[in-house]
């Protein structure tokens, strides 16, 4: 699927794909009628300032944080707005983490991190799909981020990274 690039509306406002587009750089694409894209909530009265001023139409505010627009064309776009004393690295990381359509994508340990702060059900499959087709030097860079951010949530995090992998052996998916 081909998904909008921020980048024109939001110019030096750091931004990175963070949703399913995001996590089909680590996994299979799973379907979407959105692009979630996050910004630093510091920066959010930009940013929607600036989408504003590019033609996109609001459309609401999210439970997450945020709020939610479409693109002159139409196309859905959540704005999530990140509040963590982590989050500005990650952006800073993402903008040399591109998928195959060069749109900046976070970085899957700190992809893992929001996802599993978000706290919701298909966050957290997601987190264990991609974790589960991580490779041995991925999962170590996860889990300094989780020892690091939420140190008492490490025991979750064994745990989705296990059932990731017996997933990936039951499915007959690749295991690295």
């Amino acid at each position: 699927m081909e998904f909008p690039d921020l980048s024109p509306a939001l110019g030096p406002i750091p931004w990175a794909v963070v949703g399913a587009a995001a996590t089909r750089l680590y996994m299979p694409e799973r379907a979407t009628r959105d692009l979630d894209a996050a910004v630093r909530a510091e920066d959010g009265p930009a940013a929607r300032s600036r989408l504003r001023a590019a033609g996109f139409a609001y459309q609401g505010e999210l439970a997450v944080g945020g709020s939610s627009w479409r693109t002159p064309s139409g196309f859905p776009v959540d704005l999530v707005e990140w509040r963590a004393p982590w989050f500005a690295e990650a952006l800073r990381q993402a903008q040399s983490n591109r998928d195959r359509q060069g749109l900046p994508i976070l970085p899957l340990p700190f992809l893992a991190l929001m996802k599993f702060q978000a706290g919701r059900v298909q966050d957290l499959a997601d987190v264990t799909r991609m974790l589960g087709q991580a490779d041995d030097a991925a999962i170590r860079g996860v889990r300094a981020l989780f020892a690091q951010w939420l140190p008492d949530e490490c025991d979750d995090l064994e745990s989705l990274i296990e059932l990731g992998r017996l997933e990936m052996e039951e499915g007959g998916g690749p295991r690295p």
